[in-house]
């Protein structure tokens, strides 16, 4: 019974941390009087727990305000160098990797590319483990202030799977990238030279954008939203809840790969008439050079892609060519029709388009997409959903993967994970990892 009372005592006080941590997090700076009824916790509980979360470097002052006729409030808002997160970009060309503080500002980051040797494993897990040391090192960073490293990755992901299957950890299963069970948590783990209790976060690269969006872009505020992430492949996810719900929930969907037209191109994951055969920057560019668009031999995707719209869209005075018009026509037909898709299965109150291919062709593409989703989606339902652009940028799938471990962070108040032994390594090891409370010098 009294180690009943104990956890009850300790996951109270956790929960009330996070409650603090989150509104801050997500609606602050507040004073400590607009903290009572946001979280519904009492004043000496708000009091109890800002002090706590002070004394560790996860708060700070940020000024003060007057108040109705009594002393001014002080501020408080999440302390930027309380702690450190990395995201990684999985692409299609290439990895990226990025440090962040507390407050999701950059801090430093480095790109590997990948156009010679695509998803080789070993070659990725490099990548990471160089690019983690390489961004810790740029920002002067002491790695014992990580809370976690998060990554987006192509493919369905397997989070806890077995040792039988490659475990423990996170496994892949990247049909479009040639990687059938790959234990990429595990392997991680061994190579990258961090901290042992540092956690990793793996999950789909379209829900990383999706998080992202949802909690800073164009999905906030959204009680349901689905966020199509259009690079080479084709992905997207649905979110739906308050980003302080616990019922919040973000769901990877392999859109890509439904259906847009029977007997109809063959798609890279080897069935025929996917979306992705028509709609990925990879299928566009085939599209236009078996059309005889003038592409040079070696362009990657970004360059033909660039090149086709150029040619369709010239600026004044140019003559569109009718080829790269009827091949982006038919691709905003497809997106259009699979959009339409999810507005029937899903009922989102936004849609919005990310991705560097979609903030590519979306500025150019979107009057037709909006059209097609109409002509081919439910009449009311359509009518209720609103289709547009991600407010983040080509870098939101980073932000998005350092979303994952910030998440954690936030629904443990603020603890950091228990000191574990990686494979190889001894307890001695462990002991000198250990977190260290405090601000860290790259804040």
């Amino acid at each position: 019974m009294a180690e009943r009372s104990r956890r009850t005592v300790r996951d109270l006080r956790r929960g009330n941390r996070a409650r603090v941590l989150q509104r801050l997090y997500f609606d602050g700076p507040l004073s400590r009087q607009e903290l009572g009824p946001a979280t519904g916790l009492s004043s000496g509980s708000i009091s109890n727990v800002v002090a706590e979360l002070a004394s560790e470097g996860l708060l700070e002052e940020a000024g003060v305000v007057d108040s109705d006729g009594g002393r001014p409030r002080t501020l408080l808002r999440i302390a930027p160098g309380g702690g450190l997160f990395v995201g990684i970009d999985m692409g299609e060309t290439r990895v990226r990797v990025e440090l962040f503080d507390l407050s999701l500002t950059e801090l430093a980051r480095t790109d590997r590319l990948l156009a010679q040797h695509g998803y080789d494993v070993e070659r990725i897990v490099g990548h990471v483990r160089s690019g983690v040391s390489d961004v810790l090192r740029d920002a002067g960073a002491d790695p014992r202030m990580l809370l976690g490293i998060g990554i987006g990755v192509p493919g369905i992901i397997e989070p806890d799977a077995p040792e039988a299957v490659g475990g423990p950890g996170a496994v892949v299963h990247g049909q479009t990238i040639g990687w059938s069970a790959v234990p990429f948590e595990r392997l991680l783990r061994e190579a990258v030279q961090i901290p042992p209790e540092v956690p990793f976060f793996i999950d789909n690269g379209a829900k990383t954008l999706g998080q992202a969006e949802m909690w800073f872009g164009g999905g906030r505020g959204a009680g349901a939203a689905a966020v199509a992430l259009i690079g080479s492949g084709v992905g997207a996810s649905v979110s739906r809840g308050d980003i302080l719900d616990e019922d919040l929930s973000n769901a990877a969907l392999e859109w890509g790969h439904t259906t847009v037209q029977l007997r109809g191109r063959r798609c890279r994951c080897g069935s025929i008439g996917c979306l992705e055969a028509y709609a990925g920057a990879e299928a566009m560019r085939e599209r236009w050079h078996e059309a005889g668009g003038p592409l040079p031999p070696d362009a990657d995707d970004e360059t033909a892609l660039a090149a086709l719209l150029a040619a369709a869209y010239p600026g004044p005075g140019g003559a569109p060519d009718p080829v790269a018009v009827a091949i982006l026509d038919e691709t905003a037909e497809c997106l259009g029709a699979a959009l339409a898709d999810l507005v029937n299965l899903f009922l989102p109150e936004r849609i919005l388009l990310g991705g560097w291919a979609g903030l590519l062709i979306g500025p150019h593409l979107l009057p037709q997409i909006r059209r097609y989703a109409q002509e081919y989606a439910l009449e009311h339902a359509v009518a209720r959903t609103t289709i547009g652009l991600g407010h983040l940028g080509p870098d939101a799938v980073t932000v998005g993967a350092a979303t994952l471990p910030l998440s954690d962070f936030l629904a443990r108040g603020g603890t950091r994970p228990a000191p574990t032994v990686r494979p190889g390594a001894g307890v001695a090891s462990a002991r000198a990892a250990a977190p260290v409370r405090g601000r860290s010098a790259a804040g």
